[in-house]
């Protein structure tokens, strides 16, 4: 009794089971515990002989599945009559085995008489969720333009079936986007990326897969592999620092009222660095005489020159000048400009001799910026002004004499959110002296926006305005993402004195307020009410109008469609005619592009009371194609039948086209012809052509490197030959003579790869060193040796090796092993330290490594989740390969027995009724 007493204790050690008293024998037979895949645990069975004999039973256990494999197979098992037993089977739980519940079931046949019996027990295999992703093989390097592939192994060694989604974000996965992975299975996973063919320099770009469960996206695991990409058009290095330079010459026509005039125009134009640490900066246009009278569409003669480094700046030539905005805020003029900035203060001025304003001979402007922070500074400065002397003053500007005009200005963040600035100025002369000021507030919140600004100068100050005032307002307030609100106020000056280079636009007053709606992604409609008053500043006036409206504008995207369609009510006080009337507008904006061209037509209709007439008609419409053959050619067409008339003050195209054409990498040839309303003309139309060549240079400015060599020797260890052997450094190339000798003469510094063309060496050499070979080349002459040998391989088998008595147990029997769905494999891996070389091979399959460098090479062997049953017999192999040599190996893989010995005594536990005295 003691020894049975023994030997349950240490069954139960190694195969827990869970034994309760008299009263809960029925949850002893039917308890579900939850058990990992892959161990071995232990079911209890209660038992009870309530007959008057002694029973003699043959126990057998099956199961559910072939994945939970009882250890007893066959027993015998005494039970005294009256007496209550548990029986103990041990239990393997495969780790294949899914997750979910399981039966194991317990058969009692009686020697004697043949009755039996039949229990059962369930079990719950638990799920283990383990995926595994590792990056199985890529190429160490690829040229430009090229396809990498690289493979990856996906093992799913949980007992779950996984539904998985795989993403790449720098490459393509050749596999569908998503495939579900059974318990144990692998599969390999290939990416590939293309290269870009033109690719200048070499760099290393590199791969990644990720894959994750969407119901788990944050188990996401990721794998990544890294190439090397050699270009084949390397970009030539250089060894001067250049100054990008363009030259073009055009030959331009006209006809301008009847009269035809044309002439050559010469233009050349530069900027950049003179060094290459980028200090000197330097920038510098010229231009010819204009040939033909000057409109916005051909340049007017100009020439300039510019220079900054560090702190300093200054500028010598034509551009436009400005002061500050009330006393000069823009003055096309030749002249030169200087500044100086410190830490905190930056001084500076210039001397200005207008080109474009009669009444101003020169002007002289000095400043000095305060910087309070990084956005706020204080400005004062002083101006200037010499009139022209015996002219007439054809502006209003108060120019009697030299005029003095000091001003201060300022710039501050409040806050994150709002900024001030403003200005206030003085003029004096010998006869009249005025003032002048500004203020302006702008505001930034996360939903409204506004910006604020006054302007006022008195009747006799002799800046850039003059006895006028101005005030602009904006505001923009968001509701929603789909609904915000807004309103603009614009009230323009009346005098300022402006180039005569261009005409001023009409004056303006206007007042616009309205709500947007985005009722679609795709899609707004927005609601406009206000007023505007237009007045033409020329003597002889076209029009002055005052009206309120109502406007309504939608926006649509359909299919490749841009929809804009607007409609216009309002009514107008025509104070040029003294009539009143109605004014509307209907206009339609279509857009699209197909087939590399875009499309923009447009259409408008009108009545209006604006002009000469009341309930004038007008129609408007046009067209534009923009049209990109190629990179290199391009084509633009143009056509608006008529404009309206608060438009005159600019030129304007009635008809044009363009074209572009790439003649050579740095030379473009231009075509153009328009037919266009000069500004101020409302009927006379001209005609403007123009043929341009450009040639675009990089000018040396500094030599930065002197050229180099590198030259030597492919030893013979071994091949056939060496002469006429091919080898790429870059761009550069060489031939290697009948002693395997090469050079390469004139190469800039800079790091490289050589490499060899394996089209000249027989298809078994390979080279005692890795190529393409990484070389920094800095010095005057460098120097690279190395030898071409002949190639070796490595071939092999995978032999299963079973046991002759493999189902011979000691007192226990295991079933064979039913065949799997999926085969088992092993990852066979050689390495030399610096290549590796991975494979997948199946049990039974061979495999071979060909085109190995001769040395020293490892083998190893990784089980990629190979059944627990079978062993790998050696993992790894060491050989040192020769030239030529085929090494061949085989690697055995052996099935293990498990053998489980016990007492053959059946264990009993049981107990007797203790019966009620009486």
């Amino acid at each position: 009794m003691i020894k049975n007493c023994i030997l349950y204790i240490v069954l139960l050690s190694i195969f827990p089971a869970h034994i309760f008293s008299q009263q809960q024998s029925n949850s002893l037979a039917a308890k579900k515990d939850s058990l990992m895949p892959g161990r071995s645990t232990s079911i209890s069975f209660s038992l009870e002989n309530s007959s008057t004999e002694n029973k003699v039973y043959t126990i057998t256990v099956t199961s559910s599945s072939p994945f939970i494999t009882p250890i007893l197979s066959g027993t015998e098992l005494k039970i005294a009559a009256g007496e209550k037993t548990v029986y103990i089977v041990p239990i393997r739980i495969a780790p294949e085995a899914a997750q979910g519940i399981y039966s194991v079931i317990l058969h009692g046949n009686e020697q004697h008489d043949g009755t039996s019996f039949v229990k059962t027990s369930s079990i719950t295999v638990s799920g283990n969720r383990k995926l595994n992703l590792t990056a199985l093989d890529s190429p160490e390097f690829i040229r430009a333009g090229e396809t990498i592939r690289a493979s990856f192994l996906l093992k799913n060694n949980g007992n779950i079936s996984e539904k998985l989604i795989l993403e790449s974000k720098d490459a393509v996965v050749d596999n569908d986007a998503s495939l579900t992975l059974s318990p144990n299975e692998s599969k390999t996973i290939s990416i590939y990326k293309n290269t870009n063919p033109e690719l200048g320099q070499n760099e290393f770009q590199n791969l990644s897969l990720s894959v994750y469960s969407p119901d788990n996206p944050k188990e996401n695991q990721t794998a990544y592999v890294s190439v090397k990409v050699i270009s084949v058009k390397p970009v030539e290095d250089d060894i001067y620092h250049r100054l990008p330079v363009s030259a073009s010459l055009s030959f331009i026509g006209m006809k301008n009222m009847g009269v035809y005039k044309d002439g050559f125009q010469g233009e050349l134009y530069g900027k950049g660095s003179l060094d290459k640490e980028n200090k000197n900066q330097v920038e510098f246009h010229a231009v010819s005489a204009n040939p033909v009278e000057f409109n916005s569409f051909t340049q007017y003669e100009e020439y300039f020159i510019n220079y900054k480094r560090n702190n300093f700046f200054v500028h010598l030539g034509d551009k436009m000048y400005s002061a500050s905005y009330l006393t000069e805020f823009a003055r096309y003029g030749r002249g030169a400009e200087v500044r100086y900035d410190l830490k905190k203060i930056s001084l500076g001025g210039f001397y200005n001799h207008p080109r474009f304003f009669r009444d101003i001979k020169d002007e002289f402007n000095v400043y000095s910026t305060f910087k309070i922070r990084k956005e706020s500074e204080v400005t004062a400065g002083y101006l200037y002004k010499i009139p022209r002397k015996g002219e007439i003053n054809f502006g209003n500007i108060r120019l009697y004499s030299e005029t003095h005009l000091p001003y201060a200005a300022g710039k501050f963040k409040l806050s994150k959110n709002i900024s001030l600035s403003g200005e206030a100025a003085y003029s004096k002369n010998d006869e009249v002296e005025g003032t002048a000021y500004l203020a302006q507030a702008q505001a930034s919140f996360e939903r409204l926006n506004g910006n604020v600004m006054y302007m006022r100068a008195s009747p006799e100050f002799a800046g850039y305005f003059t006895n006028t005032s101005t005030f602009n307002g904006n505001f923009q307030y968001t509701f929603s993402k789909r609904i915000n609100v807004f309103a603009n106020y614009i009230q323009d000056a009346r005098n300022f004195q402006r180039d005569t280079l261009f005409l001023a636009a009409p004056y303006r007053r206007f007042l616009q307020y309205g709500i947007q709606y985005k009722y679609l992604s795709n899609g707004l409609i927005t609601f406009y009410n206000g007023f505007q008053k237009y007045q033409d500043r020329l003597e002889l006036k076209q029009f002055d109008y005052y009206e309120q409206y109502f406007k309504l504008s939608i926006d649509q995207k359909i299919g490749i469609f841009q929809v804009n369609l607007q409609g216009q009510l309002g009514k107008t006080n025509n104070y040029l005619s003294g009539f009143n009337g109605n004014s509307s507008f209907y206009t339609t904006n279509i857009a699209f592009e197909k087939f590399k061209t875009s499309f923009n037509v447009y259409a408008s209709y009108a009545v209006t009371s604006r002009y000469q007439l009341q309930n004038q008609r007008q129609i408007y419409y046009g067209a534009r194609i923009f049209s990109r053959f190629s990179d290199k050619s391009s084509l633009s067409l143009f056509y608006q039948n008529n404009y309206m008339p608060e438009e005159y003050f600019r030129d304007r195209n009635l008809f044009e086209v363009l074209y572009h054409q790439q003649l050579f990498p740095r030379s473009e040839l231009d075509l153009s012809g328009k037919y266009s309303l000069q500004r101020g003309e409302l009927g006379d139309k001209d005609f403007i052509f123009s043929l341009r060549y450009t040639l675009r240079l990089n000018v040396p400015v500094q030599k930065t490197a002197e050229y180099i060599s590198l030259s030597g020797n492919i030893s013979n260890l071994g091949v056939r030959k060496t002469e006429g052997i091919k080898l790429m450094l870059g761009s550069n190339l060489s031939v290697t003579d009948k002693d395997g000798n090469y050079s390469f003469k004139n190469v800039v510094p800079g790091d490289y790869f050589l490499e060899i063309d394996r089209s000249t060496t027989d298809i078994n050499d390979i080279s005692d060193i890795s190529l393409p070979a990484s070389l920094h080349l800095i010095n005057k002459e460098n120097t690279f040796n190395f030898g071409l040998t002949t190639a070796s391989m490595i071939k092999g088998i995978i032999l299963l090796s079973e046991d002759e008595n493999t189902n011979r147990y000691s007192f226990v029997h295991l079933e064979p092993k039913k065949e799997k769905k999926n085969k088992q494999s092993i990852i066979v891996e050689v390495s030399d330290g610096e290549h590796t070389y991975r494979k997948i091979v199946f049990l039974g399959e061979t495999f071979d490594f060909t085109y190995l460098r001769p040395g020293e090479w490892k083998v190893k062997l990784y089980r990629n989740g190979l059944d627990k049953w079978y062993k790998i017999a050696a993992d790894s192999f060491q050989f040192e390969l020769k030239p030529s040599q085929t090494q061949n190996i085989t690697i055995h893989i052996v099935r293990q027995q498990s053998e489980i010995k016990y007492q053959q005594e059946t264990i009993k536990v049981g107990y007797n009724e203790i019966k009620k005295k009486k």
